[in-house]
């Protein structure tokens, strides 16, 4: 069954697994993925909720177990189910660990790939590419898919997508920090994302999606060359262009959505709600061409949407945004402003179409600016191990009990 812009959302999260004490990661998925004959699988169903593993065996993903019609009350959910694996976690000494990436983790000496089913495709990517490194085996973020039904849907819906994909970071970097110190990006997560698949340069294009507004363009100019690029390191087959396809946004028309894969996780699941609510709301405006025609959102280049992008990726909400016919997509003059005001100016007309428990949660991001920015107040580029742990651990209370993080009060 297909359904139209805006009739269904998908929401997918993922958690790091780490031990209560040093807060160091634990391969321990298999903890919770249990059936009830107590099998281990790759992934059970939790009422509305469903669990799974994808490559690595200290992260859990959490997702909607059938296609949302509101994300509205869905941070409550998750909260519920974060409180009972925890309970479930406690009992090996382990508990859920929020944000991007795991900031002292050490990929090539503590990645262990999930050994249970799709094995042989997570064996296959390592073999090609090197899973333990941070760009694959310490990166958590949100999905949000976002249903479409025919070419004329995902044309306008794509188009608005590649639009919001730049300043997305702004409000969602929550990875500043790797090795144990400031990684020199707000978003980490996306820094190193961008470069895990660098063999296979097509495979992740310029993290943008190009220009391509129909089936058969995304066919032409992403799919076919992936699957060309990919043959002479996979001649099994076992890897599907639409898993290896790495752009920030990626097609999924074997069931008509497009996933969006670059929101960093955040400390709790009211945080990640707000921004998903917020992101859906300015796509919401721009498919309804508010600002400019559908045309002029589809003829939006590519590179200097990348350049914005990487800008915002390195300087968070500080990333200053000159491009003038990008500006102009959301209603602004050609005023150079950072990503912050962006924000800040197009919120008034987007607050109205966030749940009424969220409003404040947004807000507050926008007053105070990502998680990244936030971490790095409190830490500075050089934390101190202890402080880092400390902090960390508060971030994991914040998501034990739905809460932001005040980085004045904690």
């Amino acid at each position: 069954m297909s359904w139209g812009l805006w009739e269904r959302f998908g929401v997918e999260q993922e958690y790091m697994i780490v031990r209560c004490d040093t807060l160091d990661v634990m391969p321990k998925a298999d903890v919770i993925l249990r059936d009830v004959a107590g099998l281990v699988e790759s992934e059970i169903a939790h009422g509305v909720v469903g669990l799974s593993n994808e490559l690595v065996s200290h992260v859990v993903e959490l997702k909607a177990q059938e296609p949302l019609t509101s994300l509205a009350g869905w941070s409550d959910i998750i909260a519920r189910e974060i409180t009972a694996i925890n309970a479930t976690l406690a009992g090996v000494g382990a508990r859920l660990l929020p944000t991007a990436v795991h900031p002292w983790m050490d990929p090539a000496r503590e990645t262990v790939l999930w050994p249970y089913e799709s094995h042989d495709i997570y064996q296959a990517y390592d073999r090609i590419f090197n899973c333990k490194g941070h760009g694959w085996a310490n990166l958590q973020s949100t999905h949000l898919n976002l249903s479409f039904t025919g070419d004329e849907e995902f044309g306008r819906l794509h188009a608005a997508v590649r639009a919001v994909l730049p300043v997305i970071p702004a409000l969602s970097a929550s990875s500043p920090f790797l090795d144990g110190r400031f990684s020199g990006y707000h978003d980490a997560r996306l820094e190193t994302y961008r470069h895990n698949q660098i063999k296979i340069p097509i495979i992740a294009g310029s993290v943008i999606p190009e220009q391509a507004f129909s089936f058969a363009e995304y066919e032409r100019v992403i799919f076919n060359p992936v699957r060309e690029a990919i043959k002479p390191h996979d001649p099994e087959g076992l890897l599907s262009h639409h898993f290896l396809n790495s752009r920030g946004a990626i097609a999924r028309f074997d069931r008509g959505a497009i996933e969006i894969r670059i929101i960093d996780l955040q400390e709790c699941p009211a945080a990640d709600l707000a921004i998903l609510q917020t992101v859906v709301a300015l796509l919401k405006r721009l498919c309804d061409e508010r600002w400019v025609s559908m045309g002029e959102l589809q003829s939006l280049d590519t590179a200097r949407l990348a350049e914005i992008f990487l800008s915002v990726v390195k300087h968070g909400e500080d990333a200053r945004i000159e491009d003038a016919k990008f500006l102009r997509a959301f209603g602004l003059s050609a005023t150079p402003i950072s990503a912050s005001e962006l924000w800040k100016r197009v919120w008034p007309s987007l607050k109205d179409d966030v749940e009424l428990g969220l409003v404040p949660v947004m807000e507050k991001i926008i007053e105070r600016g990502s998680l990244s920015s936030r971490l790095l107040r409190k830490l500075g580029h050089e934390p101190k191990p202890k402080a880092l742990h400390t902090t960390f651990q508060s971030l994991a209370d914040c998501l034990a009990e739905n809460r932001l993080w005040d980085e004045r009060l904690s």
